[in-house]
């Protein structure tokens, strides 16, 4: 029966104490946090150029916050850092224009950034390179 006590006296402080920590947790989110949920944020803003790290703003009805961001030097700026997008294969080299291109479905937007659904990007085409047998015909037969 003393042992049947002392079970049930120590559930009751492991109760008591599990109940004082969530309370803790839920305290320091109110001085550290926001308890608002309806965030805007805003873009990255590299703190100079156009790349790397820097900051983005959000607000909350009356409340601002500045999250630390990065914003990867090889960005696309048409669209966004915020934009992530799935990309098909690159089309063949356009002899008109020297371009090939692709488009890309938006995969994701994050902080609620505005993104187009579908993208068209364009790059330079390679310029045709010598294959190896052809450069080494020449080499050695003096």
């Amino acid at each position: 029966m003393q042992v049947r006590g002392l079970f049930l006296l120590l559930v009751l402080i492991l109760l008591a104490a599990a109940s004082e920590a969530g309370k803790n947790k839920k305290d320091k989110a109110k001085k550290n946090g926001s308890e608002c949920e309806d965030w805007r944020w805003g873009p990255c803003t590299p703190n100079s150029k156009d790349c790397g790290v820097g900051y983005r703003e959000g607000t909350c009805k009356e409340e601002t916050k500045r999250l630390k961001c990065k914003i990867p030097c090889n960005w696309k700026k048409e669209f966004g850092a915020d934009c992530k997008y799935k990309f098909e294969s690159w089309g063949g080299c356009d002899a008109a224009t020297g371009l090939k291109a692709r488009s890309g479905t938006l995969k994701k937007a994050l902080y609620n950034a505005e993104c187009q659904e579908t993208i068209q990007v364009t790059k330079p085409c390679s310029p045709k390179t010598k294959s190896k047998s052809k450069a080494r015909k020449g080499k050695g037969k003096d």
